[in-house]
């Protein structure tokens, strides 16, 4: 067992899997946390079978690889699925909405206001302050169509 400055390697190797611990709350990523598995656990085998330096590296390295790659596989088989799948994504968030028209759409593009923020929009050719409803999104351009509150009322002709 090699000691570095009076300090045991074992307790090294489980302080450096707690720091990386630590790491994985503030680094976004779900990585370091099987780095720190591995090296807790290369602490644990210096603790009980003594290993020399070289051979610390090298389980830790194998220890790594083998925990990140199982890992890996464990969530491409396994998938978290989210509570909220549209949360980073705004523009789809909108779609089914109501806006209105700011700078009149002209040749397909234009902006819309929705709450306090405006975009660009794209759809049919209309004037400035007309309410459209939010069909979709590319990016970050919305695709708008005119909004009809109630459709025309029907005369006694047409019925």
């Amino acid at each position: 067992m090699d000691s570095f400055g009076g300090i045991e390697a074992h307790w090294i190797w489980i302080g450096l899997g707690l720091i990386l611990a630590a790491l994985e709350i503030l680094v976004p990523g779900v990585y370091l946390i099987w780095l720190a598995v591995a090296a807790i656990i290369t602490g644990a085998l210096v603790f009980g079978i003594g290993l020399a330096l070289p051979a610390q590296i090298i389980v830790f390295v194998f220890l790594s690889l083998i925990a990140a790659f199982s890992a890996r596989r464990f969530l491409r088989d396994q998938p978290i699925v989210s509570s909220d799948p549209l949360m980073n994504r705004r523009g789809s968030r909108l779609v089914g909405e109501l806006a209105l028209i700011t700078q009149a759409i002209d040749g397909g593009t234009g902006r819309v206001k929705h709450g306090d923020s405006e975009w660009l929009a794209r759809g049919p050719d209309l004037a400035a302050g007309t309410r459209v409803r939010i069909i979709g999104n590319d990016g970050s351009i919305l695709i708008v169509e005119p909004f009809e509150a109630l459709p025309p009322p029907k005369s006694a002709e047409q019925a």
